[in-house]
């Protein structure tokens, strides 16, 4: 295995232990530089970066390249250093990275990234790479929609989805496709989180002008998991004007979250409509079929051959998530390449056991879901528990009922008697309810997936 394959696969592991915005923020354009005699140096794309590994993830990256390695890897390191030349329009300095048509840098945040080429671009994103199914393939038309005529369709574009599904994906395959068509196109991709940070950081440090002129004067804005914009009033404040210059100006504005714009709690009315203006698309969790297609997929790229026997095995134990997939792939491959073995059904069940489903019902109060399903819908729990049978306080109460069922095994008048006192019957009814729509209502899958990630987590 070269450094290349090794440092893939430890990233592998590591998004699996971070949140999609951290994983995303500190190991994006990072690469194994050498490793020679155990020592192994990593490259960072600046200063703030490498400070940053050395304090918050050096012994989870260690840990990882140790486990690749057999324990072979006795120091990590890191130094500032570029993989790839940048362009002549691209100027490099500590405090991050801003392009310019006319060739005028300006000092950007770290914060946050402005794409403008390919070299800042997540090339390995594209619609070539990305495996359609029923499950996505509105969202995937879309985006193809959005990349051809940038500004006149589809604005905004609002994808929303659970984790790993393939959002960011198909903002990054937009990014690609426009760039390839007009390299000087002007494209800032950010989170919730960094958009959040960036203007905290203008503001306090006197440079809200600066911050308005960087996000204002661009042909397409990405922000990734609006859903953070939850409770900060100042943060909504500046994306809607923000959003109503861009739109004005006939801009593309693509958003991502992981739940549809209704469902985002404590989101100002106003942004709420015009997040509804243009397109929204769901993705839903992949069908057995595609995980197949996506899995084989990978491995041709890995150019790695997986008997489709044990391909269909691993699509069967891991049925909720994309990147689940891939980490599962990049693991049996990585210890079968030590092994110098040829991946059977026997080495691989043991080490697709660290993947399966980790539940802690017992753990779980009805008071907990209760909880949790109220701040997912944004409702008051007396209205949940109440006698209300409006529609928007109905169907949360149905998947309390049927979670308690389902996950914690509590009988029904049990149920019923934590739901506002209510008749036995009634659950029944609820669970029946939800268990018969389930298989064929891919946002109701992504709703209870969510809740019970949130559930699980706490």
């Amino acid at each position: 295995m070269n450094t290349n394959e090794m440092w893939l696969s430890a990233l592998g592991e590591l998004e699996l232990q971070l949140s999609k915005a951290n994983f995303t923020t500190w190991f994006k354009n990072t690469f194994i530089v050498s490793c020679e005699n155990g020592d192994v140096y990593i490259g960072v794309p600046n200063a703030f970066t490498k400070a940053w590994l050395e304090k918050k993830y050096h012994r989870e990256i260690f840990s990882s390249l140790q486990k690749l390695s057999n324990n072979k890897i006795k120091s990590v390191c890191f130094r500032v250093e570029s993989k790839i030349s940048p362009p002549k329009d691209v100027k490099y300095t500590e405090e991050g990275v801003y392009f310019d048509n006319n060739d005028n840098f300006q000092s950007a945040p770290q914060s946050y990234q402005v794409v403008q080429n390919e070299a800042s671009v997540n090339q390995h994103y594209t619609f070539g790479n990305f495996v359609v199914g029923k499950q996505n393939e509105l969202a995937h038309a879309a985006a193809q929609a959005v990349s051809s005529q940038p500004g006149d369709v589809y604005n905004p574009l609002f994808i929303y989805g659970g984790v790993g599904l393939g959002k960011t994906h198909l903002l990054q395959a937009i990014g690609n496709e426009i760039i390839s068509k007009n390299p000087r196109a002007k494209i800032l991709y950010a989170t919730c989180e960094r958009f959040t940070n960036d203007f905290i950081h203008a503001v306090r440090t006197g440079h809200a002008k600066e911050f308005k002129d960087q996000y204002r004067t661009i042909d397409l804005l990405m922000i990734d998991d609006i859903q953070f914009i939850t409770g900060k009033e100042g943060t909504q404040e500046e994306f809607f004007h923000t959003f109503n210059h861009l739109h004005q100006m006939k801009k593309q504005i693509i958003i991502t979250s992981d739940r549809p714009p209704k469902a985002i709690p404590g989101i100002e009315s106003r942004l709420l409509s015009r997040f509804e203006w243009g397109m929204m698309a769901d993705i839903g969790n992949p069908d057995f079929e595609t995980r197949v297609a996506i899995l084989e997929n990978k491995c041709r790229e890995k150019n790695y051959l997986v008997e489709r026997e044990i391909v269909q095995y691993i699509s069967s134990v891991i049925q909720s998530n994309v990147r689940e997939l891939e980490g599962a792939l990049n693991k049996i491959i990585v210890f079968h390449q030590f092994k110098n073995l040829k991946p059977t059904m026997e080495s691989v069940k043991p080490i697709l056991t660290s993947f399966q489903p980790i539940k802690s019902n017992k753990n779980i109060t009805p008071k907990q879901l209760i909880q949790t399903v109220s701040l997912y819908f944004d409702v008051k729990i007396e209205d949940l528990i109440g006698k209300s049978r409006e529609k928007h306080l109905a169907f949360p109460r149905q998947i309390i009922m049927f979670l308690m069922r389902e996950e914690m095994k509590c009988s029904y008048p049990s149920i019923g008697q934590e739901i506002g006192g209510r008749d036995h019957t009634t659950a029944m009814h609820a669970y029946e309810k939800i268990s018969g729509i389930l298989n064929d209502d891919e946002r109701l899958q992504n709703d209870i997936e969510l809740i019970k990630q949130r559930l699980y987590t706490v």
